[in-house]
């Protein structure tokens, strides 16, 4: 029998709410989860435009500046379905606690580094805490707020955080390496810390699943050497392209390692993943759309940034305008997607976002030279990044729904590991041609082709693969199932 698991309410009646009423204290717990959520997220861009100010103070060379990057990735996302399920076992209160602790002391040694292992070490511990904070938050969330409005209204406003943390990271490093020096990015993420941590304990409840299964260690030890070998490998890739031997070692290493997983995981009394879990439509179509919208968009801004600035020649201060109007247009529709979900269903509404995000990076193909590029550029990257919101959205309530509580760590694990997967291969495997092209508006031009055509295709393949049966119902059954 099939179910209804397209959203997680169905749509309201007439007269209904759109959006539910949240309590003072709701609005706290949400205030704390969200803060965290948005201090990560800064963290993942608020050190870009730094890092040439960063590398002449402490005397860093260019490849070396490669890992101010790769030493917050590799632990960000290595570890993060270790520490979502963790979480689930142990208190994820408890987790989601220590990782904020991390993260803030992490960035007080990021910011008063005196030579580049100190920095590099902040960085690595900065990414650790990552790791913890972001499934446990996410599932913290999503325990607290009931499956229904509540959840949609807040997993709205974490995902228009999310968004808007990436973008004003890009706005806020310029201004603040100009006006304060590039150490001022990194005491920015100590002072979130520090005001979100004494808030915490007093308003967030403890949540663990009831029973205490033991740990899966090999599980761990193989998904966690997987994703860190191809994280690394990708990564690396970025910079120096797929040619070198530790990148290919490493990539291969990562693939093995994560075979090696499922076949640990299909015999495991309590495997540290629900493989049963990953063939469920909802699960294994869901993170499909949270992994193209999360690789193309990174791909379409990195490549639009070569663009505005080496074409069009505009200055790095510019070219954060352009990604601060769509930082605000984020905003609005952060706040207006839970009632689009509400109406048309999570699998809609990601099967519509992603076609038009698929559809707005091919109207950047009329890009010139001339100034009205630029407002096309703003225009068409600002609406796409709307269409882009609405699927972080609603591949997350996709994911989520119906999953029982005792599993939703592993559930926002899985949702968390694709964004991070999703954010570091894009620019990579695709980006890489327009760097490497003899010209670059000819370069960005095949990138945002190809963008397009990935994106539109993974529309159509899971708008069959959660195909309704009858009366807008999605099967939950596992993929491949009858």
């Amino acid at each position: 029998m099939a179910i209804d698991t397209s959203t997680s309410t169905p749509p309201a009646p007439a007269g209904t709410p759109a959006a539910p009423r949240l309590s003072a204290r709701d609005r706290l717990v949400l205030f704390v989860l969200c803060a965290a959520q948005f201090m990560v997220a800064l963290d993942f861009s608020v050190l870009n435009v730094a890092l040439p100010v960063l590398g002449a103070d402490l005397g860093m060379d260019q490849s070396a500046l490669q890992w101010a990057v790769t030493a917050f990735a590799l632990p960000s996302g290595g570890f993060l379905l270790l520490f979502g399920r963790t979480g689930d076992l142990y208190g994820r209160r408890r987790l989601f606690l220590a990782g904020l602790a991390l993260f803030g002391a992490a960035s007080l040694l990021a910011t008063f580094a005196w030579d580049p292992a100190s920095f590099l070490a902040g960085r690595a511990l900065q990414g650790l805490g990552a790791a913890a904070i972001v499934p446990t938050g996410m599932s913290l969330l999503t325990t607290t707020f009931p499956e229904g409005p509540a959840r949609d209204r807040a997993l709205g406003i974490s995902g228009t955080l999310l968004s808007l943390g990436f973008t004003v990271g890009m706005v806020a490093g310029g201004v603040l390496t100009d006006a304060l020096g590039w150490r001022s990015t990194m005491g920015l993420l100590a002072l979130f810390a520090l005001l979100v941590l004494p808030l915490a304990p007093r308003l967030l409840p403890e949540s663990r699943t009831p029973d205490r299964p033991r740990l899966d260690v090999p599980g761990a030890v193989t998904v966690t050497g997987g994703l860190l070998a191809l994280i690394y490998a990708l990564t690396t890739a970025a910079e120096h392209g797929f040619g070198r031997a530790d990148v290919l070692v490493t990539l291969v290493a990562g693939l093995l390692l994560l075979a090696a997983f499922v076949a640990i995981e299909s015999r495991s009394a309590a495997p540290l993943v629900s493989l049963p879990m990953l063939r469920r439509r909802t699960v294994a179509w869901g993170n499909l759309g949270g992994l193209v919208t999360f690789s193309m968009m990174s791909t379409v801004i990195f490549v639009l940034t070569l663009y505005l600035q080496e074409v069009l020649h505009l200055s790095a201060f510019q070219t954060g305008l352009v990604f601060g109007v769509q930082g605000v247009l984020s905003v609005v529709a952060g706040t207006y997607a839970p009632r689009v979900i509400g109406r048309f269903g999570a699998r809609r509404t990601l099967v519509g976002a992603l076609a038009g995000q698929g559809t707005l990076g091919l109207a950047l193909l009329g890009l010139g030279e001339g100034g009205w590029s630029v407002f096309l550029a703003t225009a068409a990257v600002s609406l796409a990044s709307m269409c882009h919101l609405g699927a972080i959205i609603s591949y997350g309530l996709t994911v989520t729904s119906g999953v029982p509580d005792e599993e939703q760590g592993l559930a926002t694990g899985l949702v968390t590991s694709t964004q991070q997967v999703g954010l570091t291969v894009g620019i990579p495997l695709l980006g890489v041609l327009a760097t490497t092209s003899a010209d670059l508006r000819s370069g960005v031009h095949t990138v945002l082709v190809l963008d397009a055509v990935i994106v539109l295709a993974a529309a159509a393949l899971i708008a069959a693969g959660l195909r309704t049966r009858r009366s807008g119902t999605v099967e939950a059954e596992p993929v491949g199932a009858r």
